[in-house]
């Protein structure tokens, strides 16, 4: 069979506009974006332009981005530097300091001493001022201190050691005086543990969290105050402490709730002997269901959610076998509870309630201070007023004047509520990606022209807008605004999980005579104060050379309002030779010395924080109460008038449309059963159709 060849080179055609080559017809085969047909010219060319206009512009931006990063990153933070030191003889455990900022109080491994603030300044070039014993135990580690003022230069100590022994100190005249050792015993195997001991502002009362048999319950003492003021006035200065003061009265022992169990009541008549009077939320402890209805309604939740409890198995551990802990606050006077519950008014700053919850539990419980006597003594104290919360607790804090409590539950809710209004103020969800650790107020935050318009109104004009700083396990930390209404609430994320472990936050806290702004301390040692409005680091704090920061994931520090400086524990470096600078010290930095956070001290117009740094003016009859009740009910009516006629409009709405659908569903419905009424008579008569056609 013949072969023909072409002579001479092969031609090329050239490519139509509707025609495309091999490799743009199987470009979908390597690029998964190109899985569609190209387009046609000249569109194709259009998009091609395009993407490289698109391209150009991203490669602008991403180098002006660089740019800026580096210039951020070139740009170096300030630091200050220390403002003074003091020689500590021995290693510090705790820092304390009471309102007036005349003393400051340390913790060590044998005692107790003190070091005095010449008029508040501690400076390099000033003589500096050193650490004297007031009391020395050998074998006895201080580890916690709490301090505040009795009177004029009387102060109360709180400490705990390391053994959970708790002692009440008080400090008059240079010389202490042990009052009492709160949990002594002559039996060493019955001997209880403190774990916390806590006193109120002004040294009326104080709250110690004891544990025993892997349980803890919170006693409550009363402070003979006056007259231990009229003793400590009476000792000679520095002979020591030559006589016993008057003693200390348990006010209440609160322990923790029973868990609930079936009901050997009869009779509806049983349960409201239970109750009293019933104008307080029941904690569910009185009740008409038996153990055998329990038992059935766990049998049946477990029947249902079986295959959710398959997949948690890692928590089986019964909640009544939990250690339950307790966390409590002081609370001054206000709110409806104190006026309710017959308690005198108090002046002053006297605490009036003492609130707490259990962990696991879902409520938060008040109990009176000053309730008024009745015939019977309680064997067990009952909680004034509960409010009930939708999930667990896991964190809480109180405002400086104490009408706001914010709660931090298991599932990301924060709750915050008005003791004035017995009301729950706002709930904001935080999308976090761990469990709270931590939540505190921010009391000193700029305030607003409205915030500063309701204070001219009166003590009881108050904004209801609160700033909170909330930290996870995680190291992320939110900054969560909350208000009353639906859209007056918002979460700033200030810091995100960090991903290399000495970066992690080990102490997270506000400056109260700073606006906003944070101190934070790492476990590598990093100490810096950040601005929770734009997430900058405004300063770092830098110890000597020979120095550095004592137990990093411990660290021992104090904030002392009233000087507005910041004392911070340092060790020698490891390898430096102990000179005459070695051992621990003391480091302070002044603020005031400082250039860059002045713009974050007191304005110039005076106008200093938000309602939540002012002390609490609550109502003292229930007239009062009523009235800061009422009040704010009238102030918003005009807002809540206009979100209830959107609601109804919206409810108007949304009928309208359901009964659309509804007419639409029943004619459609009317029209099949036609239809089928109508094949079902041609299926029984189908001659009759034959024959008509």
């Amino acid at each position: 069979m013949p072969v023909y060849i072409r002579k001479g080179p092969a031609d090329i055609p050239e490519p139509s506009d509707s025609s495309q080559g091999d490799e743009e017809q199987e470009l979908f085969l390597s690029d998964p974006d190109q899985l569609q047909d190209q387009l046609p010219q000249p569109f194709r060319m259009i998009d091609k332009v395009l993407d490289r206009l698109l391209d150009r512009a991203w490669d602008f931006i991403s180098q002006r981005e660089t740019a800026r990063l580096t210039e951020q990153a070139n740009k170096a933070i300030p630091i200050m530097q220390v403002s003074g030191d003091v020689k500590l003889p021995v290693r510090t455990n705790c820092l304390a300091c009471p309102e007036d900022g005349r003393y400051i109080f340390l913790g060590h491994p044998h005692g107790l001493s003190v070091m005095a603030q010449p008029q508040g300044i501690i400076t390099a070039s000033s003589s500096s001022p050193y650490c004297v014993p007031v009391w020395q135990e050998d074998q006895v580690e201080i580890t916690s201190l709490h301090i505040t003022c009795l009177g004029e230069m009387a102060y109360l100590l709180a400490s705990l050691d390391d053994m959970g022994v708790a002692r009440l100190f008080a400090y008059y005249s240079e010389t202490s005086h042990l009052i009492k050792v709160m949990n002594e015993t002559d039996d060493l195997n019955q001997r209880s543990v403190c774990v916390k001991f806590e006193l109120s502002r002004g040294g009326d009362y104080g709250a110690a969290t004891i544990s025993y048999n892997g349980c803890q319950c919170l006693e409550v003492y009363r402070f003979p105050k006056d007259s231990w003021l009229k003793e400590l006035s009476q000792h000679t200065p520095g002979v020591g402490d030559t006589g016993k003061l008057s003693p200390v009265t348990m006010l209440m022992k609160i322990k923790p709730p029973k868990p609930h169990t079936g009901s050997t009541m009869k009779s509806p008549f049983e349960v409201l002997q239970k109750t009293e009077d019933g104008n307080v939320i029941g904690s569910g402890q009185n009740h008409l269901i038996s153990s055998r209805q329990w038992e059935d309604q766990d049998a049946v939740f477990k029947s249902v959610y079986r295959k959710y409890m398959v997949n948690n198995t890692s928590n089986t551990t019964d909640p009544e076998d939990r250690p339950s802990c307790v966390t409590s606050h002081f609370l001054l006077p206000g709110g409806l509870s104190s006026v309710l519950g017959g308690v005198k008014p108090q002046t002053g700053g006297v605490a009036v309630a003492v609130c707490l919850w259990w962990s696991g539990s879902h409520n938060l419980l008040q109990y009176l201070l000053c309730k008024a006597p009745k015939d019977k003594a309680e064997p067990e104290p009952k909680p004034d007023a509960l409010w009930p919360n939708a999930q667990e607790i896991l964190c809480s804090a109180v405002s400086s004047c104490t009408r706001h409590i914010t709660l931090g539950l298991v599932t990301g809710l924060v709750t915050v509520w008005d003791r004035h209004l017995g009301l729950p103020l706002s709930v904001v969800s935080v999308e976090a990606d761990s469990v709270f650790s931590s939540i505190i107020f921010v009391d000193y935050w700029p305030s607003t022209a409205t915030e500063d318009a309701l204070h001219s109104q009166g003590p009881n004009h108050t904004s209801t807008q609160v700033h909170l700083l909330v930290t996870c396990k995680s190291g992320a930390c939110h900054l969560v605004y909350a208000g009353r209404g639906l859209d007056s609430h918002d979460v700033t994320q200030l810091s995100e999980r960090p991903s290399d472990p000495g970066c992690f936050p080990v102490v997270t806290a506000t400056v109260p005579f700073l606006r906003r702004l944070a101190l934070i301390m790492q476990r590598n040692g990093k100490i810096f104060l950040q601005d929770m409005v734009d997430r900058r680091v405004v300063c770092c704090f830098s110890l000597p050379d020979t120095h550095l920061l004592a137990s990093p994931w411990n660290p021992v520090f104090l904030l002392d309002p009233t000087q507005q400086s910041l004392l911070i524990t340092g060790d020698q470096r490891p390898g430096r030779d102990s000179g005459e600078d070695g051992g621990s010290r003391l480091f302070v930095f002044r603020f005031q010395d400082a250039a860059v956070v002045k713009p974050y001290g007191h304005g110039d117009d005076g106008r200093a924080s938000s309602h939540q740094g002012q002390s609490g003016t609550g109502a003292s009859n229930l007239e009062e109460t009523c009235n800061l009740y009422f009040r704010p009910r009238i102030e918003s009516v005009e807002e809540r008038n206009k979100v209830m006629t959107e609601i109804w409009n919206q409810l108007q709405e949304h009928a309208a449309l359901v009964l659309l659908q509804n007419r639409q569903q029943a004619g459609t419905i009317l029209q099949n059963q036609q239809q089928a009424g109508t094949i079902l008579q041609n299926q029984q008569h189908p001659g009759t159709i034959l024959h008509e056609t």
